[in-house]
């Protein structure tokens, strides 16, 4: 998030007297629950939860790279549902760190959190060092340029192990065109690609988030799985994998950092 620290707040959920959500200029950008981090608010982050549940026998610890960490809502779901896992979180918005540490339960030992850029952050990343990469990257509720790029995910992949599985939001608006470049830009870089969302927004009908997720080795991603766990969420959900993902890209070309720097984009790097 880039905002101005004025403007942040953490109010507490009328409906939920233990739920508190993080607002930015009176816009939602972070829910958690402080009595019950596996109570997940926003349909996306449940779509995100139920990646990671997947991605390893119930209660392993895995190694989590998160980029974006608003109010920690998955960092803290990872405490509560995989102990042990080791991870860091890089928020490029220090005002947000600061007003989250100091007013919502602290996080344990094995999870970091730097303030950073996400690309700067990817840098730095050793290679093969982590199981999961979740990213949750918004300015002024737009994703920046230079996270949506083939070299973008070219240095996430970098920073997966060859199980490893990436996940990132989108939030766009029929007819999805966004979405899918993002499709197509990730295809150009893992060998397998599903994307996960409500079922009104597959059909382009409304505006919301939907659910990239990567993985480096064919074959890796739990298509069957996680269908039956979207379809079964409180906001039935759909998978399109392979040739129905196909039919959604239908032509669309990846996004790169030289097509970026032609726009009127500003170039790959911290705005």
């Amino acid at each position: 998030m880039d905002v101005d620290a004025h403007r942040l707040e953490l109010v507490v959920d009328p409906a939920r007297q233990t739920g508190r959500t993080l607002l930015a200029a009176g816009v939602e950008q972070s829910y958690v629950d402080v009595a019950d981090p596996r109570h997940l608010h926003f349909e996306y982050v449940r779509r995100m939860a139920a990646v990671a549940d997947l991605a390893a026998p119930p209660g392993r610890p895995l190694d989590a790279l998160h980029l974006g960490g608003g109010a920690m809502t998955l960092p803290r779901y990872l405490v509560a549902t995989r102990p042990g896992s080791a991870q860091l979180v890089v928020e490029r918005d220090a005002a947000v760190v600061d007003l989250v540490a100091r007013e919502l339960p602290a996080l344990p030992a094995d999870v970091r959190v730097r303030v950073a850029d996400a690309r700067d952050a990817l840098t730095g990343a050793p290679r093969g060092g982590y199981d999961l990469v979740l990213a949750d990257i918004y300015r002024a509720a737009r994703m920046p340029g230079h996270v949506t790029t083939v070299e973008f995910a070219a240095g996430v992949a970098r920073a997966l192990r060859p199980d490893g599985l990436y996940m990132v939001n989108v939030t766009d608006l029929p007819p999805l065109v966004f979405t899918r470049v993002q499709a197509a830009t990730l295809r150009a870089v893992f060998a397998d690609v599903c994307l996960v969302a409500d079922r009104r927004m597959l059909r382009g009908r409304r505006y919301g988030n939907l659910v990239l997720v990567a993985a480096p080795r064919a074959g890796r991603l739990p298509v069957v799985r996680l269908a039956a766990r979207a379809g079964r969420d409180p906001v039935p959900g759909g998978v399109l994998h392979a040739a129905a993902l196909d039919a959604f890209v239908a032509g669309a070309r990846p996004a790169t950092d030289a097509a970026l720097a032609a726009t009127d984009e500003p170039p790959p790097g911290p705005a």
